[in-house]
C-alpha cells in the first residue's frame, strides 16, 4: 500500500483510540514485509532469552513494487521521498500472541527532502507476525521471526 494524497486513498487500518492521532492529516501509507531481527542475551538473572534487535523491511507500494526500507533507528527511508527516524511514544497489542504490537512513534529525526519532510508521526498498525519470546540456546545466536505491517505516516 502506498498511498498519499496525491497517490491514493489514506488506509483502512483504524489506529487504536488511544493513539489520540484524531484529526491528523495522513502523509503516506505504505505496507511492509519483512522480519523481526532477534538476538540472544543474557537476561538479569544469567539465563539466555531472546532480545529485540532490529527490523529488516521492504516498505511496498500499491504496485507491488518496493518503494523503501525500514530498518534500525528505527528508520523508514522512501526512495526519492527521504528518511524519517522514530521514537516510541505508545503501543497497543497486536490481534494474535505472536504479533508484534502497534505502535506510534514520534519523529526524531528527517533526512533529505521528499514525501516523508512534513511527516510529525508514523504509526505501525495491521501487524501481523514478528514476535518471539522465551529462552535461547546460545548467546550471540540470530533469529528473523517473520512480519507485514502498515505504517502509516501523519503530519
Amino acid at each position: 500500500m502506498l498511498s498519499s494524497p496525491a497517490l491514493g486513498a489514506a488506509p483502512s487500518a483504524a489506529a487504536p483510540r488511544a493513539f489520540g492521532v484524531a484529526g491528523r492529516e495522513t502523509v503516506l501509507a505504505v505496507h511492509a514485509e519483512g522480519a523481526q531481527l532477534y538476538q540472544c542475551q543474557a537476561d538479569g538473572s544469567g539465563r539466555p532469552m531472546w532480545t529485540f534487535r532490529e527490523p529488516i523491511a521492504a516498505l511496498i507500494g500499491d504496485d507491488g513494487k518496493t518503494v523503501g526500507r525500514h530498518y534500525a533507528g528505527p528508520t523508514w527511508e522512501i526512495d526519492g521521498g527521504g528518511a524519517v527516524k522514530g521514537q516510541m511514544l505508545a503501543s497497543a497489542p497486536g490481534v494474535g500472541a505472536n504479533d508484534i504490537p502497534l505502535l506510534k512513534l514520534a519523529v526524531s529525526e528527517h533526512r533529505g527532502s521528499g514525501v516523508l519532510t512534513a511527516v510529525t508521526l508514523v504509526l505501525r498498525l495491521n501487524t501481523h507476525g514478528g514476535g518471539l519470546k522465551g529462552a535461547c540456546a546460545a548467546a550471540g545466536e540470530l533469529r528473523a521471526e517473520p512480519y507485514s505491517a502498515d505504517y502509516v505516516f501523519l503530519r
